[in-house]
């Protein structure tokens, strides 16, 4: 099992390990990521930086993108290690390659399930983590650096007590064999990363790549036990969200948009939208598994829609 160590900031790590968060933003102020092709579901673990040194905590690794930083705040918010967009802004422009953009573009490194050991169990001195790294370096559990801190970090985990969000079919996400993933439950901000990246950043309806305006969809409502995966959402423009959650839009299981008569006959409007009946969405994730699931669509058509 590959896994990553990654060099992280004091303030940010104690923030968070005071906020019990199901998910956390680990950012950087430029688009670049420092590591590649790390696996979804690999530990990601938190390096604290001087005077400390000392591994700290960790999450499990679901997806790099990045964002502007108004998308990032409204998507992660406090998640992000700061109390304030103000507070999380002034933190990116003192450290952005181009501090008077408009919106600067963030690296973000969507970690679900984190969890912050308290210092006195804190692992000093990682093995074979040389004092000149800057941002972070792979371990491998085939390995024998790559084992022997992978044992250390295991053997906190084991006598760790995690929050609900952090199990998966009635498993501890802790629970990781030398080489083998376990998929954490994701949680809202990594929902809507996961959604915009899936659909290309173009609405699933009508092919808007504005990106302020788009938004992940819950095809089954969060508040109805629906899950944050990619097959239960859709990226919408806000308008045909909005209407798909209130049940005057939905979308067949052949990826057909149905439009409700109850717009016109309650507003006496709606030609924008009715130009779109019957027709095949727009835009699809290339991926199959990550299409609308047709269980999903089912539900909505029977149980949301107002047609």
């Amino acid at each position: 099992m590959k896994y990553w160590l990654g060099v992280t900031d004091n303030g940010w790590f104690e923030f968070l390990s005071q906020a019990n968060v199901d998910e956390v933003n680990f950012w950087q102020p430029s688009g670049r990521a420092p590591f590649v092709g790390l696996e979804q579901g690999a530990p990601f673990l938190f390096k604290l930086k001087r005077p400390f040194n000392h591994v700290a905590g960790g999450g499990f690794f679901v997806k790099f993108s990045v964002l502007p930083l108004s998308i990032v705040w409204e998507t992660f918010g406090y998640k992000n290690g700061a109390s304030s967009r103000e507070g999380f802004e002034t933190m990116i422009r003192r450290l952005a390659p181009n501090p008077q953009a408009r919106d600067p573009e963030i690296g973000c490194t969507v970690l679900a399930a984190p969890f912050f050991w308290p210092r006195e169990t804190w692992i000093a001195d990682p093995v074979a983590f040389a004092g000149n790294i800057v941002r972070g370096r792979y371990y491998d559990t085939t390995e024998s650096n790559g084992t022997q801190l992978w044992n250390q970090v295991q053997a906190r985990l084991d006598k760790q007590v995690l929050p609900d969000f952090g199990r998966v079919a009635n498993q501890p996400v802790a629970r990781y064999g030398d080489s083998i993933l376990v998929k954490p439950r994701l949680g809202q901000g990594a929902f809507r990363v996961l959604v915009t990246d899936a659909y290309s950043r173009r609405c699933a309806i009508t092919g808007e790549s504005t990106l302020p305006v788009l938004e992940a969809a819950h095809i089954l409502p969060f508040a109805e036990c629906g899950p944050n995966e990619v097959s239960n959402g859709m990226l919408l423009r806000s308008d045909f969200h909005k209407l798909f959650d209130l049940g005057f839009v939905t979308v067949t299981e052949d990826f057909r948009v149905e439009v409700s008569q109850r717009i016109r006959e309650e507003w006496f409007n709606g030609k924008a939208y009715y130009r779109l009946h019957g027709k095949e969405l727009a835009n699809l994730p290339e991926t199959a598994s990550q299409r609308p699931d047709a269980a999903f669509l089912r539900w909505h058509n029977e149980h949301c829609y107002q047609g």
